[in-house]
């Protein structure tokens, strides 16, 4: 396999789990990050943490899991964190998120121009209104993010996006016109995520879909984060589009087969609210 130098840039979080007190590391960027060093590539990821434990923390694993971690900032106050309620029957609800020092986090010039040199960037959640996407893709870096993690209309935009990810559930209407939605408004590629019924990409031209296969699921948390990796490193390879949704369906089978978006030292009891 080819090995790329991949850079993500914007969200992380510790998942905090109610009532266990368990937590784990997450984030759509730091996922992202995660799976593509396990995947053997040259993974970079840039965003910002709290001068707190949980700070120091997802430094630290980042760092065990192959991820450079040399453009983090550290700022003062805290990490961003999700409160997760798990109900009797298992289901999970997200009760609260806070973003910490991750809202308005933005890359130094010195981070911009090495964001520049990139084979490819991923942006996850961030709230910038769009500026670094729009000078990334002018500068002509293949760019992708995923628009599901972003609820902020200013900051949903895809013009000039390589690959637009998107997330609709199980209803095909709605898949359907997202993948047409996100053509129209200037993503080169659009990959939509349908739940149990898979996912499908098209340029407007022609359109893939590939369903999923029966797995034992452990947990959920981070399939998607997964699934966006193994598509791209599989896409910048120049795999075609059934073997870059394959690499994608095989990554987030993996990761639902442990807990959270991959595989770490899980922290037990280590909060209250």
């Amino acid at each position: 396999m080819t090995m790329l130098r991949f850079a993500t840039v914007g969200d992380n979080c510790i998942d905090r789990f109610r009532p266990s007190g368990m937590s784990l590391i997450g984030g759509n960027a730091v996922n992202v990050a995660v799976q593509l060093a396990l995947l053997g590539h040259e993974s970079h990821y840039f965003g910002a943490v709290g001068d707190d434990a949980d700070g120091h923390r997802t430094v630290q694993e980042l760092a065990a899991h192959g991820v450079k971690v040399e453009h983090i900032q550290v700022k003062s106050g805290h990490t961003a964190f999700t409160l997760i309620d798990i109900l009797p029957s298992g289901e999970r609800i997200f009760a609260h998120e806070d973003f910490g020092v991750c809202a308005g986090y933005r890359p130094t010039p010195v981070d911009v121009e090495r964001l520049k040199q990139m084979d490819h960037v991923h942006i996850g959640w961030m709230d910038d209104g769009g500026a670094l996407r729009e000078e990334l893709c002018s500068a002509g870096v293949s760019v992708s993010q995923d628009i599901s993690v972003n609820a902020d209309f200013q900051n949903l935009g895809v013009s000039g996006l390589s690959i637009a990810f998107g997330s609709a559930g199980e209803d095909d209407g709605a898949a359907d016109a997202m993948l047409q939605r996100l053509l129209a408004e200037g993503a080169g590629l659009a990959v939509v995520t349908r739940g149990a019924r898979g996912a499908s990409v098209s340029d407007g031209r022609l359109s893939v879909t590939a369903g999923t296969q029966p797995i034992d699921v452990v947990d959920t948390t981070g399939a998607g984060d997964s699934f966006i990796a193994g598509f791209l490193s599989a896409s910048l390879t120049g795999c075609d589009w059934a073997a870059c949704l394959e690499s994608g369906r095989r990554q987030a089978a993996k990761t639902c087969g442990h807990l959270g978006g991959f595989p770490q030292t899980r922290v037990e009891g280590s909060w209250s609210d």
